[in-house]
């Protein structure tokens, strides 16, 4: 039985990486923060890399989290004055807004590559790990961002929802 849900998980985690990269991220963050609170409060003796650990977590969590919502349809639209327009205008306006979102990120990802290039060289003063760990989040959230964004504009293209697709 052990063994059957070991392999569920690992062909969960196959299937669906970026949910699972998700979970254990924050996980790790709780797990990391509430060793601080014990740390301090009941122990009297603060972790000094906790904190800081606890805010690069929440940086790769928040991108890769941005990512999720682009993935499931689940980010904030205003739906409530394209729900009225035709459904050849409905239709363009949300590739308008593929574009425009796509154009965000694609220049966020290229800036964002040139500051991660920019920070080699410098620690982190807790943790002593290269800065350009952190703020490859935002590297790595942009492209992932950009591949569910375009994966979405050629559903909307092909007339397929997001449900037929899985």
């Amino acid at each position: 039985m052990e063994t059957k849900s070991i392999s569920s998980l690992v062909r969960t985690a196959f299937r669906h990486p970026l949910e699972f990269i998700i979970c254990g991220l924050l996980i790790t963050m709780t797990l990391v923060v509430f060793s601080q609170v014990v740390a301090r409060y009941v122990l009297q003796a603060p972790l000094s890399w906790s904190e800081e650990l606890a805010r690069f977590l929440l940086m790769w969590l928040s991108m890769l989290s941005a990512a999720y919502a682009f993935k499931t349809n689940s980010h904030f639209a205003l739906r409530l004055l394209v729900a009225n327009l035709p459904a050849k205008a409905r239709r363009l306006v949300t590739l308008c807004v593929h574009a425009i979102v796509v154009l965000f990120f694609a220049v966020l990802l290229y800036y964002s590559i040139i500051f991660v290039a920019g920070v080699e060289g410098h620690t982190a003063p807790a943790l002593q790990i290269p800065m350009q760990v952190p703020y490859a989040s935002v590297v790595v959230g942009s492209g992932v961002i950009l591949l569910e964004v375009l994966r979405s504009a050629w559903r909307e293209l092909n007339g397929r929802s997001l449900e037929e697709e899985e």
